[in-house]
């Protein structure tokens, strides 16, 4: 970005146009976080510092992950699956392309595809990726849906009590919690409702 160290005394840290840029970088990360996750945006800080320390920076010609530790850090390059099938081949089409028999989950989906999008089926059957595990809805986009009611407590107000419940959601930013009333989950979801639900406890 163009910046110089210059040197300055304390309380009147103006000249330093480092610490100005870093501390712009960090509004514009935590401003996309807040646009990006909306109200629970602070339950995905840390996913946040990991990006930030994991980020390269000019000023040390590494990242702040490399400079404190001395490695890389591993990280995981992909974190949904890529393929899901296996599907039956019905034909192949032209030189690079195939048609494959698609269920009918799948029919707004084109059957034809080509060759860098597609992998060989192994035999191991614990590989496959099954339909089920794919959320979509007609719009063939990502549907997040509850999972399992983890816990129960009661918000007591100074004129009444409300009962919620933390909820586990498959979201594809990964495993998502959130507090929820209980009661209106209750009509929307009433599968997540079993006799084995854990006791209710008291919270302030």
């Amino acid at each position: 970005m163009g910046t110089r160290l210059d040197m300055s005394t304390a309380y009147h840290s103006e000249t330093d146009g480092q610490s100005k840029r870093t501390i712009q970088t960090l509004e514009d990360m935590l401003r996309a976080c807040v646009i990006d996750f909306g109200n629970g945006w602070e339950r995905h800080l840390p996913l946040f510092e990991f990006s930030y320390n994991n980020s390269y920076h000019a000023s040390i010609k590494a990242t702040l992950f490399e400079a404190l530790y001395g490695r890389k850090c591993r990280s995981l390059r992909k974190l949904n699956s890529r393929y899901i099938g296996p599907f039956k081949v019905l034909a192949k089409v032209g030189i690079v392309a195939y048609r494959l028999k698609l269920p009918k989950q799948l029919s707004r989906v084109h059957s034809t595809f080509y060759m860098s999008n597609l992998k060989k089926c192994l035999s191991d059957e614990p590989l496959a990726i099954s339909l089920d595990e794919v959320h979509i809805d007609d719009t063939l986009r990502f549907v997040k849906e509850p999972v399992e009611v983890m816990d129960h407590e009661v918000k007591r107000l100074k004129q009444s009590c409300i009962p919620i419940i933390k909820v586990l959601w498959n979201s594809r930013r990964g495993l998502e919690f959130t507090w929820e009333r209980e009661d209106q989950f209750r009509k929307k979801y009433p599968q997540l409702f079993t006799a084995n639900a854990p006791s209710t406890n008291a919270a302030s």
